[in-house]
């Protein structure tokens, strides 16, 4: 089993994130609207390439603030606290699915565009010990839907991507990044209903999954109804 993080297995606090980045605003001199649009116009870079002080150094830099030290660390310890306190927010409910589902003898995998702050949380997060794998973008420089990332996942699991079964909410194109490398791919919107022109089979309680795949031929639509559909 994959799974995808925000929107996911988490909220993906959205609008949070976009205050914090305007309270770091303050922090280092410049205006918190600016710094929140620079951040959302580079959100691959931030994805794959920036850590958390690269990130403040060069989108303030580039809206013309020059931050000391001291500024930039704490601005980044802001962020950083958001990180965690995003990933503290998982559920018991989603903690006892992922739970259910490791007793049913599945490795689990998390396949996460995430930036560098995330990262740094997840080994302290409740999510962490639940996992066999967690791929991160920042990590390894791949972010969803390049087919790399779901291969690396499935290689770091000891599986083909074609015995993979990917769940997420379908953000950056993760649904159809899945389906192309070949694995079964389920649609969650518990959290947000992010792709609602995917095709394939959904569900919106993350609770309902491990009697979904206890039930290969049978997989919960949107609407209630259920299609075939064989799981690997």
């Amino acid at each position: 089993m994959i799974f995808d993080l925000f929107h996911t297995l988490i909220h993906g606090a959205d609008e949070e994130r976009d205050r914090v980045v305007g309270e770091m605003a303050v922090m280092v001199g410049v205006a918190p609207a600016e710094l929140v649009a620079a951040y959302h116009a580079t959100w691959r870079d931030r994805l794959v390439r920036w850590d958390v002080e690269e990130t403040i150094r060069i989108l303030v830099g580039r809206l013309g603030g020059i931050p000391n030290d001291e500024q930039v660390t704490r601005a980044a310890e802001h962020r950083r606290v958001l990180a965690r306190r995003v990933l503290d927010g998982v559920s018991a409910a989603t903690l006892d699915v992922l739970d259910a589902l490791r007793v049913d003898g599945r490795p689990l995998a998390l396949i996460s565009n995430a930036t560098s702050d995330t990262f740094e949380a997840w080994p302290q997060s409740p999510l962490a010990r639940r996992f066999d794998v967690a791929v991160f973008s920042c990590d390894v420089g791949l972010a969803k839907p390049d087919p790399a990332i779901y291969h690396l996942a499935a290689e770091r699991l000891g599986v083909r991507p074609e015995e993979c079964v990917f769940v997420g909410d379908g953000a950056d194109g993760e649904l159809a990044g899945a389906a192309a490398v070949g694995m079964t791919v389920f649609r969650t919107t518990e959290h947000n209903d992010t792709d609602p022109g995917w095709g394939g089979p959904a569900f919106a309680v993350l609770g309902d999954l491990p009697a979904i795949l206890r039930e290969p031929f049978k997989v919960m639509e949107p609407s209630g109804a259920h299609t075939g559909h064989k799981t690997a």
